[in-house]
């Protein structure tokens, strides 16, 4: 991507309303902007992050044996009333009619929708066990939007729903589930603590969520350094002592990335979700359902990665692997700040021009996804701090000085150090 033509232009002051480091930094970068509170547009840059770590998901759902679906937004307003959610459930839905006056809402949560589908289909201990998942956009009426995509009311999740013939099976799976989890954060560059916590009106036997530690998180959790037990405030209260070994807890500000539910036979029995036995006889099926808010996971990746000149991203969600630099020599930038107009400088010569557009066309050949600073009317100074600011994991800078020497300047995000590298030699250099 030429970066002359990247739909970004970046700032240097972050909104007003921006209080947490990951606002700031994807504000700036032009990750993303609000629309109004609690409602982000992804931009370009935000999109490419977004759906890096979207497919890091589905390729741990696929590997679990779970297919993919897509339930609508719009909810049907009978399926709630059988589970007695319309009304009850927290925060409250977005309601709305349409013009035969008949009474909707936006979707925040699936599990009325999914039951009816699988109610209709899993009818026997044959069908079982099953798992289904979908990646959309989901609408929370919260009270208060706060942190950037920390805390939003429209987000991109990842539900998955189980379905089981027991209690027992059920808990292999949601073993299993915890798993994948630990290693899709790891693959996102998080480390996250899985904590127990309250089930809240989702239901059902037990719950936890996993926890990254910051201290921009809202959520409080209580930490064991001795036995490893960790919870929710929420879920135990604010004790003191651990109740597994009697150690003094520790508490923790953290942000919640992930959350799983053994929900039982809630849902199954309340909307007749049955299924017949080796035996004939029909039973509720068992399910659990499994959640990821996709924004809070690209939020929470820059509260842990960053510096203070910008975002550091893992290679693994960056929105790109390289960012290639053309600067301009010492004496012309002097120049250009001497008089203020606009003039060729040498990163447009024809050699360096030549050398950094060859170089960029054969990284992409290589698979390699490159931003490419071709920039006419920035300094070397911009350029960098641009650079430092969108976080790319690799820096190669091109100008007159590393070509004198057929070289070009390496430079990983996040570090220091730089070397040179041999042109010829660029492509056998893993990024």
């Amino acid at each position: 991507m030429l970066q002359s033509q990247l739909f970004t232009k970046t700032k240097k002051e972050a909104p007003k309303e921006a209080e947490t480091i990951s606002h700031k930094y994807l504000a700036r970068g032009e990750f993303i902007e609000q629309s109004f509170s609690g409602v982000y547009r992804f931009l370009p840059l935000g999109l490419k992050v977004l759906k890096k770590i979207e497919e890091i998901i589905r390729e741990e759902m696929v590997a679990l044996g779970a297919q993919e679906l897509y339930l609508p937004v719009l909810q049907n307003k009978n399926l709630w009333l059988e589970t007695n959610r319309w009304a009850t459930i927290d925060p409250p839905l977005f309601k709305l009619k349409d013009r035969h006056q008949k009474e909707t809402a936006l979707g925040s949560t699936h599990e009325e929708e999914i039951t009816d589908i699988v109610r209709q289909r899993a009818t026997s201990y044959q069908d079982l066990p099953l798992y289904l998942f979908q990646i959309q956009d989901k609408f929370r009426n919260e009270m208060r939007a706060t942190g950037g995509l920390l805390r939003t009311r429209e987000f991109l999740m990842k539900d998955l729903y189980s379905f089981h013939i027991s209690e027992k099976d059920l808990i292999k799976f949601y073993e299993e589930v915890k798993k994948s989890y630990f290693k899709i954060f790891k693959k996102c560059g998080l480390n996250p603590i899985c904590v127990e916590a309250s089930s809240g009106t989702i239901g059902g036997k037990r719950s936890h969520e996993f926890m990254v530690l910051s201290e921009s998180g809202e959520d409080r959790i209580l930490i064991c350094k001795k036995c490893g037990f960790a919870a929710n405030i929420e879920k135990i209260g604010n004790r003191n002592q651990c109740p597994k070994c009697k150690r003094r807890l520790e508490k923790r500000n953290s942000i919640e990335i992930g959350h799983i539910f053994d929900l039982g036979t809630k849902y199954s029995k309340i909307m007749g979700a049955n299924f017949r036995g080796r035996d004939g006889k029909a039973s509720p099926i068992v399910m659990g359902c499994y959640g990821i808010g996709l924004p809070r996971v690209m939020a929470t990746i820059v509260e842990v990665h960053h510096d203070q000149d910008g975002i550091i991203w893992p290679k693994t969600v960056a929105p790109f692997q390289i960012h290639l630099i053309q600067i301009p020599s010492p004496a012309e930038s002097r120049a250009k700040v001497k008089k203020r107009t606009s003039f060729s400088s040498p990163e447009n010569t024809e050699k360096v021009k030549k050398v950094a557009e060859k170089l960029y066309q054969d990284l992409q050949k290589q698979g390699i996804e490159v931003l490419y600073d071709d920039r006419e009317e920035k300094s070397a100074g911009e350029k960098f701090a641009d650079c430092d600011l969108i976080g790319i994991p690799h820096r190669i800078v091109i100008s007159e000085k590393t070509l004198k020497k057929d070289c070009v300047e390496i430079k990983k995000r996040g570090e220091k150090k730089t070397r040179l590298v041999k042109i010829k030699q660029i492509l056998n250099v893993k990024f």
